[in-house]
């Protein structure tokens, strides 16, 4: 792993990190131990532990590229959160700009320009959470996300202490693949952004709504991703409901198996209502990365067949593909 350790070890005096981090990995051999989370993983990436105070909110985010030296199919992720871990979400940055491997800065997550944003590549919002991929694309074949070597990535961290002590957190996530030669159908992120978010001071039932080109494509999991404000999600396909949740903070999904769902419009419209009456009540929330201060409302799904992640971005207005 290529390391800025100067620059850790100034944000750890700071945050309070330990040496928990690190990352292993077994090169391009298509996996080890397969899909099997007792055997060895494709690779592994540790974020550091942070201290957080009673009653402290932060997000983080931690920079690295992935160990492996050739492209892996992984069809498995295994993630654990330490206590005070509210989520953690696994961008790839294959077109961007990124800080140091090893770095932590804070406020930190999905942004970017409109041409080039992170790559949604695994979420979780529960301590410990195994997401097998479909085995059966409905002809026989698995699913699998493809991993390029040496990726480079993040981890966003949103981090809540509701206790009355000093604790400390970190993220583990393990990532198997199937073994070289195993013949399969990617699966890729489909990810809206809604960049026009403009909630007023006070509001309540503000709806937010966009819609987007969605691919003729079937999909295995649909759920959403909102901020503190948002009291309710919606995805839409034409006017029926595929998915909806009135918690934001651990929204569910809905998940599908063969032969899965394929919309039938040609649009996906998602929106969310918020209530800003809490800590920010006393400005307009606009959206952006920050969990404490901006708002996000985004459908989040995965796709086959597929040959890239797809991001769909609202901007004044208009639908921007990427």
């Amino acid at each position: 792993m290529r390391s800025s350790f100067l620059v850790v070890l100034g944000l750890c005096a700071l945050a309070g990190c330990s040496s928990h981090s690190g990352m292993t990995g077994n090169g391009g051999n298509g996996g080890g131990g397969g899909a099997d989370p007792n055997g060895a993983p494709a690779f592994a990436i540790a974020s550091p532990d942070i201290t957080l105070m009673p009653g402290e909110e932060v997000t983080y985010c931690y920079y690295f590229h992935t160990p492996n030296t050739e492209t892996l199919a992984i069809n498995k992720w295994v993630s654990t959160l330490a206590p005070g871990s509210h989520h953690m979400i696994m961008f790839l940055n294959p077109g961007g700009s990124q800080p140091a491997d090893g770095t932590i800065d804070q406020n930190c997550g999905f942004g970017g320009s409109a041409t080039n944003l992170p790559v949604w590549t695994y979420a979780t919002q529960t301590e410990n959470q195994e997401e097998d991929l479909p085995s059966d694309d409905g002809g026989g074949k698995p699913l699998a996300q493809n991993i390029a070597a040496g990726a480079a990535g993040y981890f966003q961290m949103h981090y809540l202490n509701a206790s009355q002590n000093s604790i400390t957190a970190h993220v583990d996530l393990k990532a198997y693949a199937l073994p070289q030669g195993t013949s399969y159908t990617e699966t890729e992120a489909y990810v809206t952004y809604n960049d026009d978010i403009q909630i007023p001071p006070n509001a309540t039932n503000f709806v937010v709504s966009a819609s987007c080109p969605v691919p003729a494509a079937k999909f295995w999991t649909m759920s959403t991703h909102s901020h503190k404000q948002s009291v309710a999600t919606q995805v839409m396909d034409a006017s029926s409901m595929i998915f909806s949740s009135t918690d934001w903070q651990h929204p569910g999904s809905k998940d599908w198996t063969a032969p899965f769902y394929t919309f039938s419009g040609a649009n996906l419209t998602w929106s969310c209502t918020y209530d800003n009456t809490g800590s920010n009540a006393g400005m307009t929330v606009v959206s952006g990365s920050s969990a404490q201060t901006n708002e996000m409302c985004m459908a989040t799904g995965y796709y086959f067949p597929a040959t890239k992640p797809k991001f769909q971005v609202v901007s004044g207005g208009k639908c921007y593909g990427l």
